[in-house]
């Protein structure tokens, strides 16, 4: 272990969606089939026990869609078991967003504060037509208990994880940044994959230097801000990249 404020980063595949690729690359790829993995992320390190998203409560497991991610898909349970811990065992569980694959173990973490953005839980209670990837019974349990702490402003969770409002997929997304021995980590407020970040040399030929995600709020400006957390980490951790589905540890 490296110290209470340096982190390793260990992605726990907890579901995927097969869909169309342009759910991620808004403009690009559209009609081209892509299977995404679904995570959650056990920051190690302090003394707290620590989750970024909870992740899917009944993961679809078939050899057909671990070929596609390239990875192990677990449940809650049995991933967390990787790590010698159970759900109870969770200290803390940091939200990127509520869409509802990011959420669904939130209730087995019976002894965890839950960081999430003001802006996430209203809008989790008030759905527009668009937003059928919420379900508030996911965090009903939670809330009922006084276990979540709602963000307005960026914020220290504990030394060397700090979150940042990032409203580029959702209204409260928030983008949580790591210390980790080979600089900062970002696990993104936003879904998408490295090529976001990275765009083919088709796209950069169009003077577009990053791909907004798929769904947004505001085009333009989830482009601003998929442009800004790309330039302030040094390790990008997109939330559904699926080369992150064959290692167990970041850095």
């Amino acid at each position: 272990m490296t110290g209470s404020n340096h982190y390793k980063i260990h992605p726990i595949v907890m579901g995927t969606k097969a869909f169309d690729k342009g759910m991620m690359t808004y403009q690009y790829d559209y009609g081209k089939p892509y299977t995404i993995p679904i995570y959650c992320w056990y920051l190690e390190g302090g003394d707290k026990k620590i989750l970024v998203d909870t992740g899917e409560m009944a993961p679809m497991k078939s050899r057909e869609r671990e070929e596609a991610i390239g990875g192990k898909i677990y449940t809650f349970e049995e991933g967390l078991s990787r790590w010698g811990l159970k759900p109870e065992d969770i200290d803390v569980v940091i939200h990127t967003h509520l869409h509802n694959d990011h959420c669904e173990n939130d209730d087995k973490c019976k002894n965890a504060v839950f960081y999430v953005h003001e802006k996430e839980m209203e809008r989790i209670h008030n759905l527009h037509p668009l937003d059928f990837r919420y379900n508030e019974d996911f965090v009903t349990d939670i809330e009922k208990n006084g276990q979540i702490k709602t963000i307005s402003e960026d914020t220290e969770i504990l030394p060397g994880i700090n979150v940042i409002h990032t409203p580029a997929h959702t209204e409260g997304g928030m983008t949580v940044l790591i210390d980790t021995e080979k600089g900062k980590a970002a696990i993104t407020g936003f879904c998408l994959i490295m090529e976001n970040f990275n765009p083919p040399p088709k796209i950069k030929a169009m003077e577009m230097d990053v791909i907004p995600p798929g769904t947004h709020v505001n085009v333009y400006e989830a482009y601003d801000i998929v442009l800004k957390v790309r330039d302030m980490a040094d390790i990008l951790i997109p939330l559904h990249e699926p080369k992150f589905a064959s290692v167990d540890t970041i850095p």
